[in-house]
């Protein structure tokens, strides 16, 4: 694509396109759908494209595996006390800042095939990758930050620096990962919108949609997104 299509001020994040998301052990219903209409995505004339992949180490929080306890059960996590205390937090309070985890399969673990993105996709070496979910006592949807705001990517310096102004999602999965970084992307100030024709979710019923919107995240589909990316 020639230099002179690009929109200044346009990002792609292409969010979770990896192969444990899409046909392996933790696979979004519909996820083999993705692959035209996010690649169809990506040819469109951004000026700077980003992959976010969970990348977990073995053992992660996250895995049933880990606490012995059976899949999709519900636990509290909490902020470990040794990343509270690096960021200057008060450790006193650790016991107030728990979340409700669901507790996956083993997924996308650092150094197996699952971790890869999907083949097909055209995520190449123009693109930045983001790697989340590092650490293993932090769970971590959003490709900006975990929750607790103890562990930052790289994500939001890198859009500041390429002068992004206008933030587009596509991936996986839309009740989780695309959602929370989303609304992060939304929170730092950039114009965030999500587009549906390049999302799938774990759960059928849309009120994902809802929470993005109440945050100020637009909703449109691919369509919408031609036009505003000037192309026919």
């Amino acid at each position: 694509m020639a230099d002179k299509a690009i929109i200044p001020g346009t990002a792609l994040i292409v969010v979770d396109m990896q192969v444990d998301f899409v046909t392996g052990s933790l696979a979004v219903p519909g996820a083999t759908e993705l692959l035209g209409p996010i690649n169809e995505i990506i040819d469109l004339p951004f000026a700077y494209r980003v992959a976010s992949k969970d990348f977990h180490p073995p053992g992660h929080i996250s895995f049933a595996t880990t606490h012995g306890k059976p899949l999709f059960e519900t636990i509290s996590i909490y902020p470990p006390e040794d990343l509270v205390a690096q960021t200057g937090g008060d450790v006193r309070t650790i016991t107030e800042k728990g979340l409700a985890q669901t507790l996956w399969p083993d997924h996308c673990v650092q150094g197996t095939p699952g971790v890869e993105i999907i083949p097909g996709l055209k995520v190449d070496d123009t693109f930045d990758i983001i790697h989340k979910g590092t650490h293993p006592m932090v769970e971590c949807y959003s490709a900006f930050k975990d929750p607790w705001h103890l562990l930052r990517t790289e994500l939001e310096d890198n859009l500041r620096h390429n002068k992004v102004k206008d933030v587009y999602l596509v991936g996986l999965a839309g009740d989780y990962c695309v959602k929370a970084t989303a609304i992060d992307a939304a929170k730092a100030g950039f114009n965030t919108f999500v587009v549906t024709d390049g999302v799938r979710s774990v759960s059928p019923g849309g009120e994902e949609y809802e929470h993005m919107k109440a945050a100020g995240v637009g909703i449109i589909n691919l369509i919408e997104l031609k036009k505003r990316m000037q192309v026919a």
